[in-house]
């Protein structure tokens, strides 16, 4: 079933141009549109790489079908679309929703930290699963994270958002480089010292049941892909295959000038494939 959007709050960053909205549900989502600047398929990307995320355990927002009715979005002159030479409203149908990380107080929910307190987040273990998951998925651009405290809490915890880019977007293709998909600062690696440092997430996405990939592509509208099942059939298969190639995927982002494992004995740009076997930590 899908959420009924009921009120635009507030446009959000980023090249999506997703827009909060209040649910039906009573909760607030983060709206991204067919019809955004980037591509549809963007919006199917987001749905199964979250939700394979939140199968291995780690931490990012629920995820929806949000339904956007023509009605709201006639009467509401913030739902629109700016492709450059154009503004378009914003589609009407079944969109993607991201549950809204916080809450709406200033300083409660950020995207960026101070180094020290990045170092000091409550799941900073996570980057490194996440490292695994866009990996895995072959995402294009880099990690994207942000960051919520409760009330009086003095410690962050950090939410993994913004999968658009898994598959690189629109094309549904795995094109691997070292540097992509990784979060910009080193900082959040620091303490990776060999490949018990990726578990639990790592292992749960090498034997990750087949059933539990197709079921998350199985509930992603057709309208986000085109409708063409034989391509989202070859994606899953695809991804699927993957699950053995994620560790020699984490060695060459390992290995690269980022050098972001200093306490990985073995693990650096000089080392050969297996320079690292054997080494304690390992």
């Amino acid at each position: 079933m899908a959420v009924l959007a009921v009120q635009q709050i507030r446009r959000m960053r980023g090249g999506a141009q997703g827009h909060l909205m209040l649910g039906a549900d009573g909760k607030l989502w983060v709206v991204k549109f067919q019809n955004n600047p980037q591509h549809s398929r963007v919006l199917a990307n987001e749905m199964l790489a979250t939700r394979l995320a939140a199968a291995a355990g780690l931490t990012v927002p629920d995820t929806a079908v949000v339904e956007v009715s023509s009605w709201l979005i006639e009467n509401t002159p913030e739902l629109e679309v700016d492709h450059g030479r154009e503004r378009v409203r914003c589609a009407a149908g079944l969109q993607f929703g991201a549950r809204y990380v916080g809450g709406l107080m200033p300083g409660q929910v950020v995207d960026y930290l101070p180094e020290e307190q990045l170092g000091e987040i409550r799941n900073l273990e996570e980057f490194a699963g996440m490292l695994c998951l866009d990996k895995w998925t072959a995402n294009a651009n880099g990690r994207q994270a942000v960051f919520s405290r409760k009330a009086r809490e003095k410690r962050y915890s950090a939410c993994f958002i913004d999968q658009g880019y898994c598959f690189h977007a629109g094309e549904w293709r795995f094109e691997d480089a070292p540097l992509r998909g990784v979060y910009p600062r080193n900082t959040v690696y620091a303490n990776v010292a060999g490949w018990r440092s990726f578990e639990p997430w790592l292992t749960r996405m090498e034997t990750m049941e087949p059933a539990i990939v197709w079921k998350a592509a199985e509930e992603i509208p057709p309208e986000w892909y085109g409708g063409d099942l034989a391509e989202l059939e070859a994606l899953v298969e695809k991804l699927l295959e993957r699950r053995g190639r994620i560790r020699e995927l984490v060695e060459e982002f390992g290995r690269s000038g980022r050098e972001p494992f200093p306490k990985w004995v073995g693990m650096g740009k000089r080392m050969g494939l297996r320079g690292w076997a054997g080494r304690e930590g390992d």
